[in-house]
């Protein structure tokens, strides 16, 4: 069975196009199981995994905890609200607790860009990245990836743009690392404060007109604007933002073919997508959802065979 080349999963940037391709492959037997009557393989029924979480998060969390259970694994939830994190006690110090109850992966996310990083050259377990700060989210990529090929078949040469807060957004970085590495085509669009400088240098185009953006485009993926990470006001108000870089169904009826509309959630209704956009034909918001517990089951499933 094909194998990652990789213990840890820190960042699709540590990843080859090979990893993906198996991650993905391997995704796509796991949804076969998730829609059968029994959802469960006892593929991890020896393997105990904390989901170590610093940050609130909904879907990423359920997700992770419903693919664990889904493989047969033992599963400790830790949230940092109400733990001896609160007291001063350490990252480090935190998880080597948690590994003394004979813990085999870790799954962690924290608001620090690095930490998982940090994290992995200092204990024995593998160490799955569910979003560093600003700087990756793996996990969502790969589902993102995943639901995009289910549409479209190859990616190789197709159009993919996201839309909104570039600056602050985990998921941004992920997807232009992974679609690259997949043969497609990156344009980024949105205010030019939410837009960073350094993109360029990466081989993405960078548009601040929506609307161009959706004609070039097979797909749009659509980011929320992250206000708890903002210190400044990139912007005048969520008003002139949604008139400016909103997206509604008016806008998708007037392209001369059908796109397919994405978000990795929540979603800001009435922000940067109405309500009749986001539950349109051309939206595939809850294939995500679902897909991201086969993605997850696929990538703890290998690296349990590391």
């Amino acid at each position: 069975m094909a194998q990652l080349s990789v213990r840890h999963l820190l960042g699709i940037k540590n990843l080859n196009e090979t990893d993906i391709h198996t991650i993905l492959d391997t995704a796509a037997q796991f949804k076969e199981v998730i829609n059968r009557p029994i959802k469960k393989v006892p593929s991890l029924r020896d393997i105990t995994i904390a989901n170590v979480f610093f940050e609130n998060s909904t879907r990423t969390r359920l997700s992770f905890e419903l693919a664990e259970k889904r493989l047969s694994a033992d599963v400790v939830n830790f949230s940092a609200s109400g733990s001896s994190v609160t007291k001063g006690e350490t990252l480090l110090d935190t998880v080597n607790n948690i590994l003394a109850m004979k813990v085999d992966m870790i799954v962690m996310r924290h608001s620090s860009p690095g930490a998982a990083h940090y994290l992995s050259t200092r204990i024995p377990a593998n160490v799955v990245n569910a979003g560093d700060g600003t700087h990756e989210h793996p996990t969502q990529a790969l589902l993102d990836a995943f639901s995009m090929r289910e549409k479209l078949g190859d990616l190789r040469g197709k159009k993919i743009a996201i839309i909104g807060d570039i600056l602050h957004s985990r998921v941004a970085l992920s997807n232009i690392f992974c679609l690259q590495k997949l043969g497609a085509e990156v344009m980024v669009c949105g205010p030019t404060t939410l837009i960073p400088k350094y993109l360029p240098e990466l081989g993405v185009k960078v548009g601040h007109d929506v609307k161009a953006a959706l004609r070039w485009c097979d797909v749009a993926n659509v980011l929320r604007i992250q206000l708890e990470r903002q210190q400044i006001k990139y912007f005048p108000s969520l008003r002139e933002y949604s008139l400016y870089f909103g997206i509604d169904k008016a806008m998708l009826d007037e392209l001369d073919r059908e796109i397919v509309l994405m978000h990795p959630g929540p979603i800001n209704r009435g922000v940067e997508l109405s309500s009749d956009a986001a539950d349109s034909a051309h939206s595939i918001i809850l294939n995500q959802v679902e897909n991201g517990v086969a993605v997850r089951m696929a990538v703890l499933f290998l690296l349990a065979q590391q």
